[in-house]
């Protein structure tokens, strides 16, 4: 069983907490809105993404478990 992280664009407003938190996942670029660097990270970066979707101020990410 895999895992991804997703994010509403429409929702993001470019806090860059996610970048603070999991900064091998996210990246805020200049135009204040998260890339996703890897859609689907391995177990040990899971933490650090929950955090991030934790502490966005937008609730713009998630966790899906596949």
């Amino acid at each position: 069983m895999g895992w991804r992280v997703v994010v509403d664009e429409a929702l993001c407003q470019g806090h860059e907490v996610c970048e603070a938190e999991a900064p091998g996942v996210f990246e805020v670029g200049k135009d204040h809105k998260v890339r996703i660097l890897s859609e689907t990270p391995g177990d040990a970066e899971r933490t650090a993404v929950a955090q991030a979707v934790k502490y966005c101020p937008t609730h713009a990410l998630k966790i899906v478990d596949d």
